[in-house]
Parts: structure tokens; sequence; C-alpha cells
């Protein structure tokens, strides 16, 4: 027993070193210099930022949401040049894509969102599957996954990509 309560107390006691090691390790000594370095410079008159990072900032963020429309419209077009008539009907519906354009072939799920009501029961799971095999055609990855939401964010089916 006086063994095992040794190479339990070396282990306890290298977990505290590599603990505190980590701790201060990790900010370098510079972690609250840095915050009040770039807290003065942003009240200071001639501060390293100014009103045009703002207005900078507002401007991608519009730019990410007209990104994330215009997916939606993409999505319709391709349907409407590649599509059956029944695709064209059911993607006629679609409201929104979101993360079709983020891939990395490891996990790529992409949510499509449609103004059908009534969830799994309702008259949107037929559409949905030929949503989904729509948006295979347009969009391809070695590991996707698509899923098709009604109006109210009810899943209506799901597809590989």
């Amino acid at each position: 027993m006086g063994m095992k309560s040794k190479i339990v107390l070396g282990a306890v006691v290298g977990l505290v070193v590599i603990g505190a090691v980590s701790a201060n390790g990790g900010d370098g000594g510079t972690g609250s210099a840095d915050k009040g370095a770039s807290a003065s410079a942003d009240k200071q008159p001639g501060g390293a930022k100014d009103a045009g990072a703002d207005t900078a900032d507002a401007a991608d963020k519009a730019g990410q949401t007209e990104q994330k429309a215009s997916q939606a419209e993409q999505f319709k077009a391709f349907v409407q040049e590649n599509g059956t008539d029944q695709e064209k009907e059911a993607v006629s519906h679609v409201t929104k894509v979101q993360g079709a354009d983020d891939q990395n072939d490891i996990l790529d799920t992409a949510d499509v969102y449609t103004d059908f009501t009534g969830g799994i029961m309702g008259e949107g799971i037929g559409p949905a599957k030929l949503i989904a095999s729509a948006f295979a055609d347009w969009k391809q990855s070695a590991n996707g996954l698509v899923t098709v939401y009604d109006a109210d964010g009810e899943l209506l089916g799901n597809g590989q990509f």
C-alpha cells in the first residue's frame, strides 16, 4: 500500500505542477496590459479605432446577410435552369438556405427553410424530398447532409449531398 500511495501522490503533484505552469504561461504577462492599451485607444480622440471602422463592420454584417439570402437565390436559379417541373414547384417554397457555402468535405451540413406548414405530418414532406434531391444536384460533398425545415422550424426531411 505504501508504493501505491507514492504513485498517487506523485501523479497529483505532477498534475498540480502542469496546471500551474499552463495557468501562468498562457498570457505571457501581457494580458491586462493589452486590454488597457486597447481601451485607452478607444477613448482617445485620435485613437486606433475611428467611426469609419464601425461603419465598415456594419457593412460587413450587411454583406453577410445578403450572402445568406443569395444562397437561396442561387439554389432557386440552379433548379430553374436544371430541375424538373416538380423540383421547380417544390423549390419555389424555399425561403432561406444556410450552410451551403461552408464546406470542408468532413461533415458538411446545410439547412433549407421553406414556407410549408404542419411539420412532418403536413403537406411539405413530399416536396422536402424533392428539395433535398435538388440540393444534392446543386452541391456535392464527400459527407454532406441537407435538412429541410417548415415555416415553424420543424423538420420536414433530409438527404445526403
